[in-house]
């Protein structure tokens, strides 16, 4: 399975901005991938990191979106059967989530968790605009620390 994630990698990154836009696509719904490695390595290649930026915040949301659409569709069943999120889960979500609104999707970027505060958000009917938008400017916030970070390892050698 890890060779199947190089590979994966390794067509991404030769597809170029295109390539991030799709492997942050992917690591922003509900199937695992990292699109950070793809990232660093178009970075490394010399690739306009605004442009890379914008790619990945842009899939990275559409992926977030996908997600918040699942919950949209308001099947708790399948979301308890196929994601395996347990329904005790999913209202404690919800509970915590109450009154804070779609705004709260600028927090979708966080590892584990943000999948499932997309579709909570979905679940809850929160406005899929703002919940774009928040979930947008979060995504592109990680982005940007790790475009940052990248830069800033690879300017030590």
């Amino acid at each position: 399975m890890e060779e199947f994630f190089v590979v994966l990698t390794r067509i991404f990154t030769d597809w170029g901005y295109l390539g991030l836009f799709l492997s942050a696509l992917v690591a922003g719904s509900i199937l695992p991938f990292s699109s950070e490695a793809v990232l660093a390595v178009l970075l490394g290649l010399g690739l306009d990191p605004w442009l890379l930026l914008l790619s990945a915040s842009a899939g990275n949301t559409l992926g977030g979106m996908s997600c918040y659409w699942i919950g949209r569709q308001g099947r708790r069943e399948w979301i308890s059967r196929y994601l395996r999120i347990d329904e005790a889960q999913i209202a404690r979500a919800s509970r915590f989530l109450e009154g804070r609104g779609a705004l709260f999707a600028f927090f979708a970027f966080l590892p584990y968790v943000g999948e499932a505060i997309a579709i909570v958000l979905g679940l809850m009917r929160g406005n899929a605009w703002i919940a774009a938008g928040a979930m947008f400017a979060g995504k592109a916030l990680r982005y940007l620390v790790v475009l940052a970070a990248v830069r800033g390892v690879a300017g030590l050698f």
